[in-house]
């Protein structure tokens, strides 16, 4: 008992300590640190994190929060977070205590859609920063924030638009359908009264 009460000791003293040093010069910050700055609970499901994310990025985004170096920071903060929290991997480790300053520097790798890309562009990091230029580029964030849930959102509508109008090819045969077999019938009892009026 005394052995695990010691390991318990040891686990709360690294909890408690001041964002430490993880051999790069960068500082990880403690474990409740990126949940609390994304306002989130270490339980909390990647979906959560994510629209936890979106809502404070658009609050302390600077475009909306000209001049105000408080807001950048915040922004800044966030943008790191989510690079970990939204990284089922990163996030795994950032948990046990392990995330070294490496592992953030690796994250911001490009999709597949854009790995055709330039390298230039490529290096571009998470948070929309061009490194060459040193200028936010708020489309570049945009895009490698959001264009992935767009692409989603016109795919769906591509594919109601298509089930729309297959549904009405559908009806419209349904209709011609229908329409053929009332004249086919119209015509047999067209037939059989011509029929019945000869024999007489």
């Amino acid at each position: 008992m005394s052995r695990e009460s010691s390991r318990q000791r040891q686990w709360d003293s690294l909890q408690t300590q001041a964002p430490r040093d993880c051999g790069t010069g960068r500082c990880c910050r403690e474990r409740e640190s990126y949940y609390e700055i994304l306002e989130v609970s270490p339980t909390s499901t990647q979906a959560q994190i994510k629209t936890a994310y979106y809502k404070q990025s658009f609050i302390y985004h600077p475009d909306r929060n000209a001049g105000s170096d408080e807001a950048t920071v915040r922004f800044s903060e966030i943008n790191e977070a989510y690079t970990v929290l939204g990284n089922k991997g990163l996030r795994k480790k950032y948990d046990r205590g392990l995330l070294t300053a490496a592992d953030l520097t690796g994250t911001a790798r490009p999709s597949a859609k854009d790995s055709g890309k330039p390298q230039a562009e490529r290096k571009r990091s998470v948070m929309g920063r061009d490194s060459q230029r040193g200028v936010f580029d708020f489309d570049e964030f945009f895009r490698s924030h959001y264009s992935e849930q767009l692409q989603r959102q016109r795919d769906i509508r591509v594919r109601k638009e298509e089930m729309l109008r297959k549904q009405q090819e559908d009806v419209g045969d349904k209709k011609l359908g229908k329409m053929t077999e009332v004249g086919v019938g119209v015509l047999m009892v067209t037939a059989i009264c011509i029929l019945l009026s000869l024999r007489q």
